[in-house]
């Protein structure tokens, strides 16, 4: 384990060594990621002008939600978001080459980029977070505090077993990019609202197929004491949930891996 570790660190050191050599390109980039990804939360201010809560949920609270949501979100970004590109590296036949060496399939793909642009996601998440803990009111205990970077952390943990579980499809239907889309970033938007105002289908889905419920409404919920679905403990469930979709996704890899006939097969 802390030789693949060190295999990844390494892997990864080499591309960020390599950004770092074009530091205005990159700093611009930065920037121009973090002005991109405000336009979600510009989608949330407008709706709470016309509206002075969402079933219950205020603009502070939910942009608690946000920030939470779009830190792991962005985190998980950082580290995997360029699963976009492997129905190519399907395509073009370098996965192929990766299934030679002797390093774990999963391990090489993940650290085939690593995009330091990405970092503004994070800064902006981070800005939101400051904004919203200054306009909620939380009673402050050593669970609480604790709770808000775990819930982060998990949530960046449960976003990359999903993503890493649906770039599977890529083994199977090359042109599917879009649907691992439509659960990836798709599902980081719903993260960002309270799932309550979802209708009973999409509740469903994100507590017990795909269960983004767990990155930030059952944390943030928590957090705030406030009531809503479920039992308020599940806020500090996050953990285990994101431990469990964890080894499903790798278990999911693997399985796709072995029935992989090549790029020619």
């Amino acid at each position: 384990m802390v030789s693949l570790a060190v295999v990844y660190a390494r892997l990864v050191g080499a591309r960020v060594r390599g950004q770092l050599e074009y530091r205005g390109s990159l700093a611009l980039q930065i920037v121009a990621t973090a002005t991109i990804t405000l336009v979600d939360l510009v989608a949330i201010v407008v709706i709470f002008q016309n509206v002075p809560a969402l079933d219950g949920w205020r603009l502070g609270e939910v942009a608690l939600l946000y920030a939470v949501a779009t830190l792991s979100f962005a985190f998980t970004d950082l580290v995997v978001g360029h699963l976009d590109y492997f129905p190519q590296m399907i395509r073009d036949g370098t996965f192929d080459l990766i299934l030679v060496r002797p390093v774990p399939s999963l391990l090489q793909v993940v650290a085939s980029d690593f995009s330091l642009r990405r970092v503004g996601k994070i800064l902006q998440g981070l800005a939101v977070l400051v904004y919203a803990l200054v306009h909620v009111d939380v009673d402050w205990t050593l669970a609480r505090a604790l709770l808000l970077p775990l819930a982060i952390a998990s949530g960046a943990v449960l976003y990359a077993a999903v993503w890493i579980a649906l770039a599977t499809i890529a083994f199977w239907i090359v042109d599917a990019i879009e649907v691992v889309n439509a659960f990836t970033y798709g599902g980081s938007f719903l993260s960002q609202y309270p799932i309550s105002i979802f209708g009973r289908w999409l509740r469903g889905l994100v507590l017990f197929v795909i269960p983004l419920a767990f990155v930030a409404y059952f944390p943030v919920r928590s957090l705030l004491d406030k009531d809503g679905i479920g039992p308020a403990a599940l806020g500090y469930a996050s953990p285990l949930v994101a431990a469990a979709a964890s080894l499903v996704a790798y278990a999911v890899w693997e399985h796709a891996v072995r029935r992989y006939r090549s790029a020619g097969g």
